[in-house]
């Protein structure tokens, strides 16, 4: 059974997190308030509050701002502790604290909030006796208490609401997030992987992508990450765990000319002006086979071609990572040419949901980097006869491995007089962590003319960072490289590092709608397939050998001429790697039950 529990759809507005009334059970207590605003229609709000660790005398707590009313630019807001909790330290919000009163002011990237979006923040802070949830907050001098009606004054009308009650959507019916109200696809092949391994039974039927990442593996000619099945059999087999209900199924879109021009290991099988090939051998066939299933309860989405646009952004010109084989894509125009036509062809078939692969923010999170490579995303939605309408979202992280949330780290804040942006692992980035990442981009995105309700995915297959490793605390250091080392939970050696990565662990499970603009988390990488060989091995696949992927290797540019931090003995990529899989399972974060 898949863990995206089937609930019905609340409507547009609940879907992005707007109205959402949650409560969460943190170490057995309550440790969550969400106050329902009945102030003007100008300010009206809701707070999240969380603890998410306590030790006793000390604590460290989230805040999540959702602004139901007028956009606000400049934001304060105010609460009571109901105890003698003192603030320590406070991530993304500027503070002050007289007593029990605290008021948390924004920061520069995050002062603006739009209608219906959201801001976070997060503090340490110390107790004496008991540490009490505060009962009431006020967003520029408005208390915060719910959703209401934004003209009071209205009278009630007929119109239809959408109503977290109403039934599930009929089976085959085009819905705003395809993961409410759904299943999500187990994929066999891997599943047998994964439970063949000591302890896997534990994430086996965890719904994962399904990469096409040849032509022979649309008709199931023994791909090692799709084995005997073709498009059609896991299809069918989609139809058979659906069973009438809806159930979404990942496709990993995965072969363009001169696929990755940045990185050998994953090469395809098509050279770079083998653009027709590509529309007519690959993308063609798989819009015919998806074409048969149009009409029944399956949500067919679709991750269109990772490692691929970012490149003609950072990788190309006199950039110092620049490479041939990426210069060379960037003049022929098949990389912006192919997604376009995918995004096209895809996007006529009724039940698929185009989501186009965004780079993490280790790669496009600097400023020269970020909007850049949303104006090129922009590009290929109008190439080849495509529109924005044919992208349903983005998603970040596809098969890497940066860390969903960095709570102990404020990128925007000062250790020891010095900034965090300026310390090596920022190194005056723009984001730290991927959720953060994601909600910006969607709203760079957005501004440049995408359609207002697109959604992200954020792939956590192998970004959880858990084990003795991880951080319970922000570090004491007064040093900021020492400082945020200590606190950052990604373990990596260098942000760049990207192939069968030491100490990673499985991330959040699959969930629909977990924040706002977030669609789902998702699998789309499957864990324990290999990201490239350590050394180099002959095959047929097209694929070569990465430096990357040598745990020997002393780096280049690209991570800062560091070591790679991969793991010895690895298989080509996309072949399973059992090694890696183990100690995904040891360092899962969440820990697995």
């Amino acid at each position: 059974m898949s863990i995206f529990r089937r609930v019905p759809d609340p409507g547009p507005a609940a879907r992005r997190g707007l109205a959402a009334m949650t409560v969460l059970l943190l170490g057995g207590a309550l440790a969550a308030v969400t106050l329902p605003t009945t102030a003007s229609a100008a300010t009206q709000c809701e707070v999240d509050y969380r603890i998410d660790n306590d030790w006793g005398s000390g604590f460290t707590a989230s805040v999540e701002i959702t602004n139901l009313g007028d956009p606000v630019d400049g934001w304060d807001l105010d609460w009571d502790f109901p105890s003698d909790q003192q603030i320590t330290n406070i991530w993304n919000a500027t503070r002050t604290q007289s007593g029990q009163s605290v008021t948390a002011s924004n920061v520069g990237h995050n002062g603006s909030i739009a209608t219906g979006s959201s801001v976070s923040f997060g503090f340490q802070g110390t107790y004496g006796d008991d540490n009490p949830v505060p009962s009431e907050f006020a967003l520029n001098g408005t208390v915060c208490r719910g959703e209401v009606d934004p003209d009071p004054t209205d009278e009630p009308t007929d119109e239809p609401t959408d109503d977290p009650t109403d039934p599930d959507p009929t089976p085959g019916e085009r819905v705003d997030n395809p993961y409410v109200g759904a299943d999500v696809y187990v994929n066999p092949v891997w599943s047998a992987n994964a439970a063949a391994e000591p302890g896997g039974d534990a994430v086996a039927d965890e719904p994962t992508g399904v990469w096409l990442d040849r032509i022979g593996a649309i008709e199931g000619n023994d791909s090692p990450t799709t084995g005997s099945y073709g498009l059609r059999d896991h299809l069918d087999e989609a139809l058979a765990q659906a069973a009438g209900d809806p159930l979404v199924i990942q496709l990993v879109i995965y072969n363009l000319p001169g696929r990755d021009c940045a990185a050998l290991a994953s090469n395809g099988e098509l050279g770079p002006d083998e653009i027709d090939r590509y529309k007519h051998e690959y993308i063609d066939p798989i819009a015919d086979i998806l074409a048969d299933y149009e009409d029944t309860e399956l949500r067919v989405v679709t991750t269109v071609e990772i490692d691929s646009l970012p490149n003609l952004v950072t990788n190309v010109g006199s950039r110092p990572t620049a490479t041939p084989e990426c210069d060379e894509m960037l003049a022929n125009g098949n990389y912006v040419e192919g997604v376009g036509y995918a995004l096209a062809t895809l996007g006529d078939i009724d039940n698929v949901y185009n989501y186009v692969d965004a780079g993490h923010h280790g790669w496009i999170g600097w400023d020269n980097n970020f909007t850049a490579s949303a104006e090129i995303f922009y590009e290929a939605a109008n190439a080849a006869g495509a529109t924005p309408d044919d992208v349903h979202g983005f998603i970040a992280n596809t098969a890497n491995y940066s860390a969903l949330e960095e709570p102990y780290i404020d990128v925007d804040g000062v250790i020891g007089g010095a900034l965090v942006r300026q310390s090596a692992w920022v190194d005056w980035n723009r984001y730290v962590d991927e959720l953060s990442f994601a909600q910006a981009l969607r709203t760079e995105l957005v501004g440049l003319g995408f359609d207002e309700n697109i959604g992200m995915l954020i792939d956590t297959s192998r970004n959880g960072w858990g084990g003795d490793e991880r951080p319970t605390a922000p570090s004491s250091s007064t040093d900021v490289d020492t400082y945020v080392d200590e606190s950052r939970m990604d373990r990596r050696i260098h942000v760049g590092n990207w192939c069968n990565q030491a100490g990673a662990g499985l991330g959040e499970r699959p969930q629909a709608a977990p924040e706002p603009g977030i669609d789902a988390y998702v699998w789309m990488k499957p864990p324990g397939e290999s990201d490239g060989s350590s050394e180099e091995i002959p095959n047929d696949e097209g694929k070569g050998f990465d430096r990357m992927c040598d745990p020997t290797y002393e780096g280049n540019p690209r991570n800062g001429n560091s070591m790679s931090g991969a793991l010895p003995n690895a298989p080509i990529s996309g072949h399973w790697f059992s090694e890696q899989f183990q100690e995904l399972l040891a360092n899962a974060y969440p820990p697995l039950d």
